[in-house]
């Protein structure tokens, strides 16, 4: 009985799947792209998402399928001489379409203070300004905005570094995508907010941003070759001329950089190789099936990480975006949610986007290097931001972060309350009196609410907890190799 009982439901379950998969259809959603102006190349980039959804593609790749990738060229190690002449056909660009929810901020996070007063656009657009200044040549510069974030970006290149805004293309805007009902996968409706129906892409989205708004066209016909890639967060990727210049001559259509994977990012994506055809991919860990967990994470085994920072071919580009009339396949990523993210009663839905780095595989001939860390860098947590605010890291000649030479040539691993300090606001209030001092600072744990100073000088291994509910001060002066528990500590006047 009990094995008829779990067969019915198997079956139920099956046919429901199949009831789903027969009956749902891209036209609704296809018509809401449509009724909101969504370009051409992005309504079939997402059908062709939407339709790996319906076949009941999972998008897991299994470990018996894939090979580690090879050794890779690691950049430090490249001779050759710097082509300057390439700079006339490459252009710089920079994904700017996050707004830093993750992180409590309401406005784009390249607005975000890093380093002083200076944001990641100011130091973005100083490493522009600096970069076509020593080459004496006005190297390209393009954002890939989304529509949260374009205003405040452009109004803040406008006040600050106007001719940078003055520039034609500066702007390419990033598209959106409905939110899918988790039963139907017809578009949801949020009654109480519209805006909540739509959801960007991903950063997938470039290559459908780039022929949607004309820019790869346009591109192309002012002699453009070459386009860097990376993130606005990201201030150690900055425009090599010798990686451009070894890009160049290995002729490859496109190259990821990569760094050497370590146990801090087991759990992140790797690349391989796919054994049907030899070519190089990506494996995030939403693709990884649980049986083959421990195979994705043996960092001797594959052992490297895109950083997301990327060099593409325009006119291979554009000759694979051809081929598939009008879109780049790229592969699934399936996120359930709500369709209101602050209710979490109201409707179920699914968020498809893709990753650009996804794009390798679509590239017959592409390849890969191994990076220094220095180029990979993003601040994603508060525990990024407090260490590059503080003195542990400073900005050099060319505006680029670098790590202070009195830490030995190792950051200091800073471990914030995760609870306690998700939000931006929360760190500014632990840091209104300044930042302590984290050169000599090997590793700083945080417990509970606190309150540090710029007169605080961190030392060794320091581990501080606050079990009480009221935030407390950090002792000001040095403090090394310490654990020290502020529960019972008297509640200084804030």
């Amino acid at each position: 009985v009990l094995f008829i009982f779990h067969f019915l439901i198997n079956y139920m379950a099956c046919c429901n799947k199949l009831t789903i998969e027969k009956m749902a259809s891209f036209a609704p959603v296809k018509a809401k792209m449509e009724a909101e102006g969504i370009a051409p190349s992005a309504i079939s980039a997402f059908e062709s998402t939407f339709n790996s959804l319906v076949s009941g593609n999972t998008g897991i790749i299994p470990e018996s399928t894939i090979s580690p990738a090879p050794d890779l060229v690691k950049t430090d190690s490249i001779e050759i001489e710097p082509n300057t002449e390439l700079l006339k056909e490459t252009v710089v660009l920079k994904l700017n379409g996050g707004l830093g929810t993750g992180m409590g901020l309401d406005k784009a996070k390249s607005l975000l203070k890093v380093k002083g007063n200076d944001t990641f656009l100011d130091l973005t657009a100083k490493q522009v300004m600096k970069m076509r200044k020593d080459y004496g040549f006005e190297v390209k510069f393009m954002l890939m905005n989304s529509f949260s974030t374009s205003e405040d970006t452009l109004n803040f290149f406008a006040e600050n570094y106007p001719s940078l805004r003055g520039e034609k293309g500066l702007e390419m805007l990033q598209n959106k995508v409905p939110k899918l009902d988790a039963t139907t996968y017809e578009p949801a409706v949020c009654e109480t907010d519209s805006s909540n129906e739509w959801c960007p892409p991903g950063h997938g989205d470039l290559y459908a941003a780039l022929v949607g708004s004309g820019s790869l066209d346009n591109l192309l016909a002012a002699g453009y070759k070459y386009m860097f890639v990376s993130n606005s967060d990201n201030l150690g990727a900055t425009l090599d001329l010798k990686i451009l210049s070894h890009f160049s001559a290995v002729d490859a259509p496109f190259m990821m950089e990569c760094c050497e994977r370590t146990e801090n990012d087991k759990k992140g994506g790797h690349l391989a190789v796919r054994n049907s055809d030899k070519q190089l991919i990506l494996r995030e860990s939403a693709m990884c099936a649980d049986e083959d967990e421990p195979a994705f994470q043996d960092i001797t085994k594959h052992r490297f990480f895109n950083t997301n920072n990327l060099w593409i071919r325009l006119d291979k580009l554009k000759e694979i975006i051809d081929k598939f009339g009008g879109f780049i396949p790229l592969p699934m990523i399936k996120n359930s949610k709500t369709v209101d993210p602050k209710d979490d009663s109201s409707q179920k839905v699914v968020q498809l986007e893709t990753a650009m780095g996804a794009a390798i595989e679509c590239f017959q001939g592409a390849t890969a290097v191994v990076v220094p860390r220095t180029r990979f860098a993003p601040v994603k947590k508060c525990n990024d931001l407090l260490l590059l605010r503080s003195d542990a890291y400073s900005i050099n000649e060319d505006f680029i972060p670098e790590l202070n030479p009195a830490c030995g040539g190792k950051a200091p691993v800073i471990s914030l309350d995760s609870k306690k300090y998700k939000l931006v606001g929360k760190l500014e209030e632990a840091t209104v009196d300044g930042i302590p001092s984290l050169v000599k600072c090997d590793r700083l744990t945080v417990k509970g609410l606190v309150r540090m100073s710029k007169k605080t000088t961190f030392v060794g291994e320091v581990s501080i907890k606050n079990d009480s509910s009221e935030s407390k001060l950090i002792p000001t002066g040095e403090v090394k190799d310490a654990t020290l528990d502020l529960t019972d500590a008297v509640v200084l006047d804030h």
